[in-house]
């Protein structure tokens, strides 16, 4: 059997694999995932992923890693070009909504999303992808008349996010190949590009050991099995391997600024602190330090969304991440958002609130509140583990696999985190956060809609001020108590009727509030709660903004009479619950989504907001 270029992650770990899920690989290289689920009943998703992005392209092949995408739709040797969406859309699959793809710096990923698993729907559906990934025709004509095509969708592509996102691999990668392999390409090349480069690329890239099927839905694994072989199995490459990019390496830098004016776009300014990336495999020990930093971060978050929402805020919001960017480098990152002119302070307030987590820790209140919020999130998914949508499984494996991690069940990971938080310390957590400020720079990336005074000297200079001040430790918070468990006696119906054909209970209160009642099966341990009253937008005035027009926007966050939003979401840490507001044109709605355990207060938070 020849080898992928890339086994399985479990291969190289001590996490276990989700047992759900069936791994295999054919004897030409070729890996594939499928895994039995029904929700919808009757449909499946399939992912084909090739290990190939623009990262792999040569100096004069840039943009030929996604132009490659589009002509893998114009046609193969046994399926004529205007025949490919024919064939699909007559198995009920819709260009665009059920067949897409697209292509990143480090894969090409096909998709396609089958409306039912018949056997001529799966086993077309396998061999359109089957001729895509070995038998695309690239025909010069074919090629000349997308040429245009890729041109738009450079223009439309050319955005202030996209010229940001560029500004952005040039301060954090220069001389590595990161920084010189967007996706969409160099134009002259995607105009002038004759037909063999397409194919250099293509028979070195598209081939099974490179080749990854993703099969989620309601279908025998077995019979999938079989048909996965069957169609795949013949697969052999044209040519060699293509080599594996030299991707550079992480320069030493100091502290540096780089300002970007785009009118219009939002006041910004991303610090970040570089380092080599870690291609170690994924592993308990990996995941446990991960685990420790994630909840630094995400107590560091939580105080700078505090101070976000207080009384003349210094900035609009702000937060904390580490991030590895395809295997190239990972990055702390501090991002902040501000108003035009506000940037100093919203500078200096996010770098100390950064550094006071660094220099004095979280607090044990602090963990134990994340530790509660993390746990209930993954009891969660495990409670709704049986009713997961099966298009999100086949992306959750797809990322998995792009990253070379090991796809868990929902079971393993509560395992894992039980395990992690076991005996943890806040100095564990201080040790794991620490690193995250720390590495190459600070590099500032410094978004405006107008130009900065003083330039990048200034904001490098406010930076290195602010790093000199000192920053006392944070001041302990008061516990809180939940004031909104009673709301008087309870009412008793004053009427109750029974809606067969839609198995719906329909309950009428005394004080003329109806209750509509209407059990499903979508997911399990799930229930939405929606409350209706007033008249919206028809009891607002016609010759004014009044304040309930910002409804929407405000009465969330706001918080109740009784406690802010943050001290709301102290006191109900551990609980699954949520509370949004929609002004229509005839009611408002404030609804909310928990867990049977958490419908008691659920109720009791959209009580208090209404």
């Amino acid at each position: 059997a020849a080898a992928p270029s890339s086994p399985w992650a479990q291969a190289a770990s001590d996490i276990p694999a989700d047992p759900a899920v069936r791994f295999g690989q054919l004897p030409n290289g070729m890996r594939y995932a499928l895994m039995h689920n029904a929700t919808p009943p009757g449909q499946a998703s399939i992912r084909l992923r090739i290990a190939a992005g623009s990262l792999m392209e040569r100096d004069d092949q840039k943009g030929l890693a996604h132009f490659m995408e589009h002509m893998a739709f114009n046609g193969t040797k046994d399926i004529p070009e205007n025949e490919m969406l024919r064939i699909l859309e007559r198995l009920g699959l819709a260009f665009g909504a059920d067949t897409n793809a697209f292509t990143s710096f480090d894969q090409t990923a096909y998709s396609l999303e089958l409306p039912n698993t018949k056997t001529e729907t799966v086993e077309t559906s396998l061999h359109v992808l089957r001729e895509m990934m070995s038998d695309a025709l690239m025909a010069q004509a074919d090629i000349d008349s997308e040429r245009g095509v890729i041109v738009g969708e450079e223009r439309t592509r050319n955005t202030p996010q996209q010229r940001v996102l560029k500004t952005q691999l040039a301060l954090l990668a220069p001389g590595q190949r990161l920084s010189q392999r967007l996706p969409i390409g160099d134009l002259d090349i995607i105009r002038t590009a004759e037909r063999q480069r397409f194919v250099d690329f293509y028979d070195a890239y598209y081939r099974p050991s490179r080749a990854t099927l993703i099969a989620v839905g309601d279908f025998d694994v077995d019979v999938m099995e079989r048909q996965v072989r069957d169609a795949f199995a013949s697969w052999t490459p044209k040519a060699p391997d293509g080599p594996e990019p030299d991707l550079g390496q992480v320069a030493v830098r100091g502290p540096e600024t780089s300002i970007i004016v785009e009118p219009g776009i939002q006041s910004s300014i991303q610090i970040n602190w570089i380092k080599a990336p870690d291609l170690s495999p994924d592993t308990v020990a990996k995941r446990t330090q991960a685990l420790r930093r994630s909840l630094g971060l995400a107590v560091l978050n939580r105080r700078l969304g505090e101070m976000a929402r207080a009384d003349n805020p210094p900035f609009l919001g702000a937060g904390a991440a580490y991030q590895s960017l395809f295997d190239s480098l990972d990055a702390g990152t501090l991002a902040v958002s501000f108003n035009p002119g506000d940037w100093k302070k919203a500078l200096t307030a996010t770098e100390q609130e950064a550094r006071r987590l660094a220099q004095y820790g979280v607090t044990a209140e602090e963990l134990e509140r994340e530790i509660t919020q993390y746990r209930t999130a993954l009891q969660n998914a495990v409670a709704t583990a049986a009713t997961r949508s099966t298009s999100a499984l086949a992306g959750s494996l797809l990322s998995d696999v792009n990253d070379n991690e090991v796809f868990n069940s929902p079971q393993e990971g509560l395992a894992l985190f039980e395990q992690g938080v076991k005996d943890l310390t806040v100095d564990q957590v201080n040790a794991a956060v620490r690193p995250v400020f720390e590495g190459q720079g600070p590099l500032v990336l410094f978004t405006s809609p107008v130009p900065v005074e003083g330039g990048e000297a200034a904001v490098t200079a406010a930076l290195q001020e602010s790093r000199q001040t000192a920053v006392a430790a944070r001041a302990a918070q008061a516990a809180l108590q939940w004031p909104y468990s009673d709301f008087g006696a309870p009412a008793v119906p004053a009427a109750r009727t029974e809606v067969a054909d839609l198995g719906a209970t329909l309950v009428r209160f005394p004080n003329g509030v109806l209750l509509n009642i209407k059990p499903t099966k979508f997911r399990d341990d799930q229930i939405l709660v929606s409350a209706s009253t007033g008249i919206g937008e028809l009891g607002l005035p016609t010759d004014r903004v009044p304040s309930m027009a910002l409804a929407d926007t405000v009465m969330g966050p706001g918080g109740t009479g009784k406690l802010s939003l943050d001290e709301l979401n102290r006191a109900l840490t551990g609980h699954v619950y949520s509370a949004s507001v929609n002004q229509g044109t005839d009611s408002y709605t404030f609804s909310g989504a928990t867990r049977p355990e958490d419908l008691q207060l659920e109720m009791q938070v959209l009580a208090a907001y209404l």
